[in-house]
């Protein structure tokens, strides 16, 4: 399987989003060509942003993760890269989705208990604003925004 790498993008108008190239100095020539444009409004003043941080749930790997390139075979074959990538990310996804509490908007709240150690360590998801989430991130409170499509959207 050939891999990718993945940068965070971002608009003139201020759009976000992930650009997904076979090395660093694909990403290069193709913002020299002009060849990349903001998914939401089109516009090809685009540059690269700093990623946020990594998730870490604190769990170990499971004991099946040995097996992971041969299903990581079984995903990749026959397949383009696109349909590969949009498995793995519905199956990251699922995995986020059955480990972690779902609190809502009390999401920065409950980040903040956690952090402070006045409530149990657990992976949480949830909403916050802007506005919490830069907080948040200024208190050194390790978070992460991933696009996840509302309950019922998901398949």
């Amino acid at each position: 399987m050939e891999r990718m790498i993945v940068y965070d993008l971002q608009c003139g108008s201020g759009h976000r989003f992930e650009g997904w190239f076979a090395s660093a100095e694909d990403f290069g020539v193709q913002c020299e060509r002009s060849l990349l444009e903001c998914p939401s409004c089109g516009t090809k003043d685009v540059v690269r942003v700093p990623s946020a941080a990594r998730l870490n749930m604190g769990a170990m790997m499971p004991a099946a993760a040995t097996n992971a390139p041969a299903a990581q075979a079984e995903v990749a074959e026959g397949r383009d890269p696109l349909a590969i990538a949009q498995i793995l990310y519905a199956r990251m996804v699922d995995a986020l989705l059955a480990k972690s509490e779902d609190v809502g908007k009390d999401f920065a709240e409950e980040a903040r208990r956690i952090h402070n150690e006045e409530a149990p360590r657990r992976a949480i998801r949830g909403q916050a604003s802007d506005e919490e989430h830069e907080e948040l991130v200024e208190e050194g409170i390790p978070v992460m925004r991933l696009p996840i499509p509302p309950e019922g959207h998901w398949n």
